[in-house]
């Protein structure tokens, strides 16, 4: 693949979304139903979609800011603390009297996982949490946000965002049907392959027929640009008349929890305002994830800016 370069730029980026504290159990294979097996390890770790793309996007220069919600326990206060330290605003991460959310990770020796994730306090991120942070978003360059808060928290986020024409993407993740509205305001979807077969009610294939066919079905219900992502085959995107597909860096995975939330996190970073560097951004993206699949963590295995930058030359 030919070398790419992005020039650094702070965009303003708003993320709503989960705080999750991790928890990872190393296993060889997942059990058959009613099957004991032995873990060979069990770590912890900060995480939550949006607290992963939030650090992504921070690593890569972004000035980011997060609307969330924590419980009043050790765990929040530790979400709280990392995403401070790795300079990203939380004063609209709010406290609610329900745990902080969870996630448990069975994580096979081959690097696939599987996810059970427990709400918590990402369930209770309320419409009004959103409008306390109208002038946050009404400023930004962009905002993500996802499906583990409440569906009503982001499209009140999206309805301010484009009052004043600020990006907006949308990662459909855990997979369900989509309030119309939302589609309507969202300038990004941004599923991977599963997920995009959740939200048209088709089979989704690596091939350019099939891969076509759910870009047509997602302008269909409303979606302006479609971005699937397709694991170790890359991504298709479908931008006005641009498709195409951005091939994978080869490398050897270790752990892959926080692949895509990397490439989100990345790709929103160094995307221009007019969208004319869509194709570099998705590049750079690509490397970004090809890095953080090669560590152990989520949250600590996504790149800087400056690692991705050196991995690309």
């Amino acid at each position: 693949m030919e070398e790419r370069v992005i020039k650094k730029e702070a965009k303003k980026i708003v993320v709503l979304g989960s705080l999750n504290v991790d928890a990872i159990q190393h296993l060889n294979k997942l059990p058959e139903r009613g099957e004991t097996i032995h873990l060979n390890g069990l770590t912890s770790a900060p995480g939550g979609k949006e607290a992963n793309q939030a650090v992504a996007a921070a690593r890569q220069g972004a000035d980011v800011s997060f609307i969330g919600a924590v419980g009043n326990d050790a765990n929040g206060r530790f979400m709280k603390q990392t995403l401070s330290d790795n300079k990203i605003d939380v004063s609209h991460i709010v406290t609610k009297k329900v745990p902080t959310g969870s996630a448990y990770i069975m994580l096979e020796a081959d690097g696939n996982n599987t996810i059970l994730v427990y709400g918590g306090a990402n369930m209770q991120v309320s419409v009004e949490d959103v409008r306390a942070a109208s002038s946050l978003i009404e400023s930004a360059d962009a905002i993500i946000t996802q499906f583990e808060t409440p569906v009503t928290a982001a499209v009140e986020a999206f309805e301010i965002a484009k009052r004043k024409d600020v990006l907006t993407i949308l990662n459909p993740a855990p997979a369900q049907k989509i309030d119309p509205k939302l589609l309507s305001i969202s300038d990004f979807v941004t599923p991977n392959e599963s997920e995009a077969q959740v939200l048209i009610d088709q089979k989704v294939q690596f091939t350019k027929e099939s891969l076509n066919n759910a870009a047509l079905s997602f302008e269909k219900l409303g979606v302006k640009n479609t971005l699937i992502t397709l694991g170790e085959h890359g991504s298709f995107y479908k931008f006005g008349q641009q498709e195409g597909i951005i091939p994978s860096f080869k490398v050897k995975a270790v752990d892959t929890p926080a692949a895509g939330d990397t490439f989100i996190g990345s790709f929103t970073a160094n995307l221009k305002p007019d969208l004319s560097n869509l194709t570099d951004a998705l590049t750079w993206a690509t490397r970004s994830s090809s890095l953080t699949v090669q560590k152990a963590g989520a949250l600590p295995s996504i790149p800087t800016f400056e690692e991705v930058e050196t991995a690309m030359r």
